[in-house]
């Protein structure tokens, strides 16, 4: 298979799973792996992927990739780190969700408990949710993001500030290196912030890929996060800053 034809597929699996390693696709195309890495900085030159140690991500930059899409990545990931966090979450529990594909597959493992109160300012969350008949829900309204079902603005901050829950799960788009969560929309991360601050206790939701994405945004810091649910163990610096602020990480193997 020429490059011309592997191209194409190598973005394809690169925006399903997040990130393409070179054994991995030497292996899928049967080549050599000196060949994958060419492949990889043709994608790197044109503005495609990044290069990153043992293969490429998603380029990352000041807008999101499309919901869909991003819905498509990491799946099995976001299953395991929904299941790990869902089972945390006692019945007769009041708890924000905010927007995101991770917070989504949350909700779904939430169909089962029992006199719930879910605020929320993800559509998907709220449609999700109604197939659970002992959970109320409160949609905190604003303007509608038609590319996500996302509710942004001061609306939604207001109503969000009007609550005080036992627990936030949030999700981000990126975690840097020091432990920052970060996004790229600066109305919806005002939300975030609101919910945090409304919450006793807050669970963070996030797949390894964050780790290699960046986004403009601060939401806050992981101090302020009392448990981290994701896939892959964190850089070794920033899970010695995790134990440093109390910051829990469970670990949720697909």
């Amino acid at each position: 298979m020429s490059q011309t034809f592997r191209h194409p597929e190598i973005l394809e699996i690169a925006r399903r799973e997040g990130r393409v390693t070179v054994e991995r696709l030497a292996d899928y195309f049967s080549v050599t792996q000196q060949t994958i890495r060419r492949d990889l900085a043709d994608l790197a030159d044109s503005g495609q992927l990044e290069r990153v140690h043992g293969g490429a991500v998603m380029p990352s930059g000041t807008s999101n990739i499309e919901y869909e899409d991003r819905r498509a990545l990491n799946e099995a990931a976001k299953i395991a780190i929904a299941r790990a966090c869902a089972a945390q979450i006692p019945s007769d529990s009041s708890i924000f969700l905010n927007i995101g594909t991770s917070t989504e597959a949350v909700a779904r493992e939430l169909l089962r408990h029992k006199n719930l109160l879910v605020v929320t300012n993800n559509m998907n969350v709220a449609n999700i949710l109604t197939a659970n008949p002992d959970c109320q829900i409160v949609v905190a309204g604003g303007l509608l993001r038609r590319s996500d079902g996302g509710l942004v603005g001061n609306m939604t901050t207001q109503i969000i500030r009007q609550f005080k829950l036992d627990l936030a799960v949030v999700g981000c788009s990126a975690l840097d290196a020091d432990g920052d969560m970060l996004d790229f929309d600066v109305q919806e991360v005002v939300v975030s912030q609101a919910i945090l601050e409304q919450a006793r206790c807050t669970f963070l939701v996030a797949d390894a890929s964050k780790f290699q994405r960046t986004a403009p945004a601060r939401i806050t810091s992981m101090s302020e996060v009392d448990t981290f649910f994701t896939d892959t163990p964190p850089p070794a610096s920033l899970t010695k800053k995790c134990r440093e602020w109390d910051t829990d990480i469970v670990l949720c193997p697909a």
